[in-house]
């Protein structure tokens, strides 16, 4: 009896002195916390809705099962968020934001107020490569790019930083198209107002998998017209549009439109601080990748119509890192465009 007794206090004992050895030091730190999910835009765009979508299912996947919380944090065009987490926000893993895809971008130009570097982030991956598109609405008789070569069309943009009006000035600079840009809306569901309204007849640019997950009977009823798509490589349910590049009139001209274009392998990444420890980086990549292979996270997302074809985080990471390598004359002549010079 006597040794029986001193057999389960020594196994107790062992297993107390043990257990620490082999805990998850990635599972112990995230059990019980709250993390914050930054949305750059107000809520109801693409970016929130896909950042409350993984705010639902990534904490399944992280060790630990934290929560996390969204909220919203407009400003500079994605510049103010990109900043908050590289100057503000906890650097332990427990702050992530859906990343606007021009930031490395517009790093790699020198845009005013960026405080924050690309390369330190930690790239958790990408839940889309889906294109950005420039489109008109059906009141102003456009359909096609070739028709903007001939007639004016107005679109609407969020400001003078933001895509909507990069991609229609730079079309206007290199291609000969006749885009005129109304910027200034506060973000783009107000540009999507403006063209029901008559106020605008397009908008400069806008998500194809947005367009599919947000207004799906606005293209099945031909409300708008798809005319341009920027990637580098079209998209399959879009065969017949072409792209930015294609549009190109010689090699200069294609490599900018190149640089302008090579964003799009981020198009909808989310990121985490800098100087992350490596083991919640890793945990977190994990999770996300998890995520998006998982069939109830797939069934989710399909619900809402959201086109997932996801990157991993290190494969985001040198999207961004090849963004900011691109030769200095290529980014002169895209600063210019991209800085409004082409106006």
């Amino acid at each position: 009896m006597l040794k029986a007794r001193f057999a389960a206090v020594a196994l107790a004992l062992a297993g107390a002195f043990a257990s620490p050895a082999f805990a998850d030091p990635v599972e112990e730190f995230y059990r019980g916390k709250t993390l914050d999910m930054i949305v750059p835009t107000s809520p109801g765009g693409d970016y929130d809705i896909r950042a409350r979508l993984l705010a639902r299912w990534l904490p399944k996947f992280i060790p630990g099962h934290p929560n996390i919380v969204t909220r919203n944090m407009p400003g500079g065009l994605g510049v103010a968020a990109a900043n908050y987490m590289a100057k503000i926000a906890p650097r332990d893993g427990t702050a992530l934001t859906a990343i606007f895809q021009n930031m490395p971008s517009l790093q790699a130009i020198g845009g005013a107020g960026i405080e924050f570097d690309a390369r330190r982030l930690g790239w958790i991956g990408n839940t889309t490569n889906s294109p950005n598109v420039i489109n008109s609405w059906h009141t102003t008789g456009i359909k096609t790019i070739q028709d903007v070569m001939e007639r004016e069309l107005i679109v609407g943009a969020p400001g003078a930083a933001s895509t909507s009006y990069i991609y229609p000035a730079a079309l206007n600079a290199l291609v000969g198209t006749k885009f005129k840009i109304v910027a200034g809306y506060p973000g783009g569901n107000d540009v999507n107002l403006a063209m029901e309204k008559g106020e605008v007849g397009g908008r400069g640019s806008n998500s194809w998998a947005s367009w599919k997950s947000g207004h799906p009977q606005w293209i099945a009823e031909k409300k708008i017209f798809i005319l341009v798509q920027v990637a580098l490589e079209r998209a399959a349910d879009l065969p017949d549009v072409p792209l930015m590049l294609d549009l190109a009139k010689n090699d200069d001209d294609r490599a900018v439109l190149r640089f302008i274009s090579g964003d799009m392998g981020v198009s909808r990444a989310f990121v985490t601080t800098p100087d992350v420890p490596a083991d919640r980086l890793a945990a977190l990549r994990r999770a996300f990748d998890a995520a998006m292979a998982d069939k109830d996270f797939l069934a989710d997302a399909a619900k809402m119509d959201m086109d997932i074809s996801p990157a991993n985080g290190g494969a985001s990471l040198e999207i961004a890192k090849s963004l900011l390598a691109t030769p200095p004359n290529i980014v002169a002549r895209a600063k210019t465009l991209m800085e409004g010079g082409a106006r």
